[in-house]
């Protein structure tokens, strides 16, 4: 029987739950950077990252010591990447998404010179500024966008339709057009792809309109944004952080561009022993929708075939992400439960009279989900140290005409299937979801893999 617990709870003097060695958060305060968290992590993240002081917990959970190595093969924008080398531990992360697996070996790379990033910075600042000056445009005042048109760069049509409409406004893009090239003729600099992370981070959260809830979307938008101040501010805070750290060792930290599915292809055998990681869950979230404007902007997607190729990579969560020759779901064919929740979602479709391509596909993709689970749980093995234990933080979902999907239980039985010991379930926190009027578990699966 799996034992399920409620992590214990403490408040800050913030009056804000957090994990401080033996520590649970709830709700809404779940994912928030706690101030002391911010160094390192906040250079670029996910607004669904899980905090870093929830990978603290089970490191020392745990007992990791020096020289051993946590794997996250899922590792987005690198957290537990980050907290790990903050902790003294060797990483590995695994992440298939170009623009993610980008940022999570920039904050793991501090070996950069603090004084030497400053330079280059204020330098491509001050070409960017005259540049613009001699087109009219002063970035530190508004300026009237209609007074420019026909000067303004743009994205090409290509490029437009991969990202939302009026993700950004043209005055601003423009701007950022302008600084990216300027800092492209700077790509041998030691420094170069901190510059870029700060520019990524300066195009999502300061210049575009973009805003993010349940889905991403778009906001009220900005006619005009201070481009080259915002990215300046972001590059100091970079600066700030590797200043305490700079010429001094650190563990290991590697970050493979792969998919989750295939790990045992790119890292070798018993090499692993903690894997603390956050994979997608099954529900209608099209995670490359979160990182669409900076991967066009900034290279990382060109056109529709590279996106295909990303989504391929993917553990299929969603329907936007599901093509003909997936084959996941084979392996879901010997878990009747998943079946079950499977049946029961195509016969409520059937009974609502649902006739969309996406909603015939709600089935399916939660057996490509879970067999994708199962084909990554069965793979990761030949990488783990006898002894090695994992925490897998998951959700309830409801996404699929409020049929009921209760993740992490499911994923502990896969994994005993597997032969997997499924050591306990911790309570991460809930969340209310008003469609079904339900408690929605947020939970970390706790394994151990006996080899």
């Amino acid at each position: 029987m799996v034992k399920y617990v409620q992590l214990p709870l403490i408040e800050t003097e913030a009056k804000k739950t957090n994990y401080q060695g033996q520590v649970i958060e709830t709700n809404g305060l779940g994912n928030r950077l706690a101030p002391e968290d911010r160094v390192f992590h906040d250079w670029y993240r996910f607004v669904l990252s899980y905090p870093a002081h929830l990978v603290s917990y089970y490191m020392s959970n745990f007992g990791l010591k020096k020289g051993q190595v946590v794997l996250d093969p899922f590792c987005g924008t690198g957290t537990t990447l980050v907290e790990a080398k903050r902790n003294g531990i060797n990483s590995i992360g695994v992440e298939a998404n170009p623009i993610a697996h980008f940022a999570s070996s920039v904050k793991v790379d501090w070996d950069v010179n603090p004084l030497h990033l400053t330079q280059i910075a204020q330098e491509v600042a001050n070409q960017t500024l005259s540049i613009l000056a001699a087109q009219g445009i002063d970035d530190n005042k508004k300026s009237d966008p209609s007074l420019l048109q026909g000067q303004l760069r743009t994205l090409s049509d290509e490029q437009e339709r991969l990202i939302l409409q009026d993700s950004i406004s043209p005055l601003p893009l423009h701007k950022v057009l302008v600084l990216r090239d300027v800092l492209s003729t700077r790509q041998a600099e030691r420094c170069y792809n901190h510059l870029c992370l700060a520019l990524a981070k300066t195009i999502v959260f300061r210049v575009s309109n973009l805003h993010f809830g349940p889905e991403v979307g778009v906001e009220k938008p900005k006619a005009d944004a201070p481009v080259i101040a915002s990215w300046l501010g972001e590059v100091q805070h970079i600066v700030k952080d590797i200043s305490k750290v700079y010429n001094k060792e650190h563990p290991t930290s590697t970050v493979l561009l792969a998919d989750a599915r295939n790990i045992s292809q790119v890292i070798a055998s018993l090499t692993i022993d903690a894997v603390i990681t956050s994979p997608p869950y099954p529900n209608e979230k099209d995670y490359t929708r979160t990182t669409r404007l900076e991967s066009v902007i900034l290279g990382f997607v060109k056109n529709k075939e590279d996106l295909r190729h990303l989504k391929k990579t993917l553990v299929r969560s969603n329907t936007r992400g599901v093509y003909k020759e997936d084959d996941d779901d084979q392996w879901s064919h010997k878990y009747p439960q998943i079946n079950e929740i499977a049946r029961a979602i195509e016969n409520r479709r059937i009974e609502l009279g649902k006739t969309s391509g996406f909603e015939r596909l709600y089935g399916r993709v939660t057996r490509l989900y879970f067999g994708g689970m199962a084909r990554h749980l069965e793979d990761i093995r030949q990488t783990l140290h006898p002894g090695a234990q994992l925490a897998y933080v998951v959700g309830d979902q409801a996404s699929y005409l409020r049929i009921l999907i209760r993740t992490g239980q499911l994923l502990a039985e896969i994994a005993t299937e597997i032969g997997y010991e499924v050591v306990r379930i911790d309570l991460f926190r809930t969340r209310f979801a008003t469609s079904t009027k339900q408690e929605l578990r947020e939970e970390v699966v706790i394994l151990k893999w006996r080899g």
